[in-house]
């Protein structure tokens, strides 16, 4: 039987902040990274806080290519070693949540003879890398063959292709079943609550200071461990924990931009994703079938600055267009585009390194651990990030700021929301129902089960995330418990007021559900299908 969801009612949570208590870890940071750890760490049996200052999963966590895969361009490259960990990876994520995460099957078509015995030899390493964890063989297709599978793609000059396995997800939601899971093991998460301060006591790490976003109120939280997860700002933090000493952080990231652009799934109908794995400057171009739509990316654009909202230069946008214009049979173009989204990338810089050629920086990540204590943990990548939780602890277990408690526990752990009992729908499919597993009932049960507000959303869905996913604005239900936004913006900001009345009802008239600064955000990710390069 499935366990009835916990209540995520922002009142409680701040009480229990407001108690008195020191926490044997304290995150900072609620995406991919810091939710790993925070789960790990609370199935080990310790007390455990992770704040976020905006949402969970809305910067990088959100934006990603949607992929759980070991890196077919890390393989070229020569990463073997993050090949492999991914990979192997990999497993854990599709079987944790099933609903959420699940094989793709991929076709590379190639237009040059030598192509499919090259990337063809290059993917059975990939298969012998992934071992027993492997989703499926490679296998070389006729033009035929590969048309079948990919009917969107170009014909003219069709060689053949390759097809092979990796795996796709909703990154936002499987964050959103990470914080809800590690909840369910007892820790404290509250996200639109920032870290504004660390704490010290004689030179070391003792604890936060957090400011509630909505009401301004305080808190002093004592910790005898803080990691800081916060992505591409971990420099923000470890700037500050050095301050405190008197001494600097030289910057530890190095940004890199990537762009994602939606269309209709009609560009390339089917199950299966195509893979361009060399595209006229040497990137890899995807096209995704995702949702109901199909995902075209993505770039690799150093920039030096993190804004939280990004926004795609106009020679990005017009790179994937006309590189997918050469692979698929009908090229789309700025008015097709149904919304557009930038992730930033954590890579981690080389020593001393300044700037340069993102491509080629190394995506594994690193923990380091200051001289105050402070732990901080940033690159690599969604796919390895249970991988990361442990060597975060393992790091602060060595560093002496948290008692070593038994190993991880995070293998074969199903999370909240895994469906073990039936195979869910592809996640090809439209948004609907299915993305919530196990709890489908539990929110079918809710009021207005039968309104869909626009579709794959529905009031009770609206409900079931103000009552048990942490949601707090517009944003945060159409953005990242519904992807809606990341599927078509317009549309999006179309049922916007609908989403703003039922969260109203449910949060209270007197909250601010900040409908009018997602109406603005919807509008950013709506214009780039209909600016022109210039």
């Amino acid at each position: 039987m499935t366990p009835a969801p916990l209540p995520t009612g922002r009142a409680a949570l701040l009480q229990r902040l407001a108690v008195p208590h020191r926490y044997d870890i304290a995150v900072v940071g609620g995406g991919a990274s810091g939710l790993g750890v925070a789960l790990d760490a609370a199935l080990r049996g310790h007390s455990v806080l992770l704040l976020e200052a905006e949402d969970f999963a809305k910067g990088t966590s959100s934006r990603a290519t949607k992929l759980v895969h070991g890196g077919v361009r890390y393989l070229a490259q020569g990463d073997i070693h993050l090949v492999r960990e991914a990979l192997h990876e990999r497993v854990h994520i599709l079987r944790s949540a099933p609903h959420l995460a699940q094989p793709l099957p991929f076709v590379m078509p190639t237009y040059r003879l030598w192509e499919a015995p090259f990337y063809g030899i290059g993917l059975k390493m990939y298969d012998a890398l992934a071992g027993e964890a492997g989703l499926g063989r490679t296998e070389w297709l006729t033009p035929g063959q590969a048309l079948r599978l990919l009917p969107g793609a170009q014909p003219r000059g069709l060689k053949g292709g390759v097809k092979y396995w990796d795996g796709q997800f909703d990154d936002a939601r499987l964050a959103l079943a990470l914080a809800r899971t590690a909840a369910r093991e007892g820790a404290l998460l509250i996200n639109h609550c920032a870290v504004t301060e660390v704490l010290h006591e004689a030179g070391r790490v003792a604890g936060l200071v957090a400011r509630d976003a909505e009401s301004g109120r305080e808190f002093r939280i004592q910790a005898g461990c803080v990691v800081n997860a916060t992505g591409v700002w971990v420099d923000a933090l470890r700037r500050q924990d050095a301050e405190a000493a008197g001494a600097s952080a030289p910057p530890l990231v190095a940004p890199s931009q990537g762009v994602h652009v939606v269309v209709d799934q009609s560009f390339s109908p089917g199950g299966h994703a195509l893979l361009v794995p060399s595209t006229a400057d040497g990137r890899v171009l995807f096209a995704v079938p995702w949702l109901g739509k199909l995902i075209l990316g993505t770039t690799d654009t150093p920039r030096p600055d993190v804004p939280l909202e990004p926004e795609p230069f106009a020679q990005e946008l017009d790179f994937i267009l006309r590189e997918a214009a050469r692979y698929l049979r009908r090229a789309p173009t700025r008015a097709d585009i149904r919304s557009t989204w930038v992730g930033l990338r954590p890579l981690v810089r080389p020593g001393g390194a300044e700037g340069g050629d993102t491509k080629t920086i190394s995506r594994e990540h690193t923990v380091l651990v200051a001289p105050s204590g402070l732990v901080t943990v940033t690159g690599g990548k969604w796919t390895t990030y249970r991988a990361m939780a442990e060597d975060v602890l393992a790091r602060c277990a060595e560093a002496g700021v948290l008692p070593p408690r038994g190993p991880s526990r995070t293998a074969g752990l199903m999370l909240v929301g895994a469906d073990t009992a039936a195979r869910p729908p592809a996640l090809s499919r439209a948004p609907g129902m299915h993305l919530y597993g196990a709890e489908q009932a539990a929110v079918a049960a809710l009021p207005g089960a039968e309104r869909w507000l626009a579709p794959g959303l529905s009031e009770a869905m609206v409900r079931f995330a103000a009552r048990h996913e942490y949601a707090r604005t517009v944003e945060d239900v159409l953005a990242r418990r519904s992807r809606l936004l990341f599927l078509d913006a317009a549309e999006a900001a179309g049922a916007a007021p609908a989403v703003a009345e039922v969260l109203a009802a449910e949060l209270g008239p007197a909250h601010d559900v900040a409908l009018p600064a997602f109406q603005a955000l919807a509008a950013a990710y709506a214009q780039h299908g209909r600016i022109g390069a210039a």
